[in-house]
C-alpha cells in the first residue's frame, strides 16, 4: 500500500529514545531508529524537560521521514518560564510554612499566551492571556507578579496591563 502513514509520539524534549511501543510502531516500516529519533531531538531541543507532541510522518515507498513537532502543554511553558520542575506543594514544603513555589511576570504569561494561542480558540491576546493566568491558579503554589492568580486576573481584566497587549 504506497503514501504515508503517521505515527504519532509523545517524547520527552531534546532526550527522546525509542522505547517498546515506539520501536515496534517505527521498525514496521524498516527505518533507523536512531536517525529518526536524532532528528526528532535536533526538533525538539527548545523544549527540553517538557513532553512534547511529534508527528512522525513516513512515506512508505521511499522511507522518507518528516518530523512535526507539536507545542507543549500550558502547564510545562509555564514551569520552564519560571524555572520550576514540578509545581507541586510536597507535604515538607507545607510543613515549613511554604506556600508558594515561585511566581511568573505577566509579560511571561503574554508570552506563553503568543505560544498557545492558535490552539485555544480565543478572541484575542488577552483572552489567551487569561486563559494562561487560569492554568497557573490551577497548578496550587505558583503566582503571578507575586499575587494570587486570581487578583492578578482581576487587574488584567480592570485594564492594569493593556500596555502588554498594544
Amino acid at each position: 500500500m504506497p503514501g504515508k502513514d503517521t505515527v504519532n509520539l509523545v517524547v520527552s524534549g531534546g532526550k527522546a529514545g525509542p522505547d517498546a511501543t515506539s520501536a515496534q510502531k517505527l521498525g514496521a516500516y524498516k527505518l533507523n531508529i536512531a536517525d529518526v529519533f536524532k532528528k526528532i531531538n535536533e526538533k525538539t531541543s527548545d523544549y527540553k524537560g517538557m513532553q512534547v507532541p511529534v508527528k512522525i510522518i513516513v512515506d512508505k515507498d521511499t522511507k522518507e521521514v518528516e518530523i512535526s513537532v507539536g507545542v507543549p502543554g500550558t502547564g510545562s511553558l509555564i514551569k520552564k518560564e519560571i524555572g520550576l520542575e514540578l509545581a507541586k506543594l510536597t507535604e515538607e514544603d507545607k510543613t515549613a510554612g511554604k506556600t508558594v513555589l515561585g511566581s511568573i511576570t505577566m509579560e511571561q504569561c503574554v508570552k506563553v499566551a503568543r505560544i498557545k494561542m492558535e490552539g485555544m480558540g480565543v478572541k484575542n491576546l488577552k483572552d489567551a492571556t487569561k486563559a494562561v493566568i487560569g492554568t497557573v491558579n490551577a497548578m496550587m503554589g505558583v503566582q503571578v507578579e507575586g499575587k494570587p492568580p486570581k487578583e492578578a486576573l482581576k487587574e488584567l481584566e480592570e485594564g492594569k496591563w493593556d500596555q502588554l497587549f498594544e
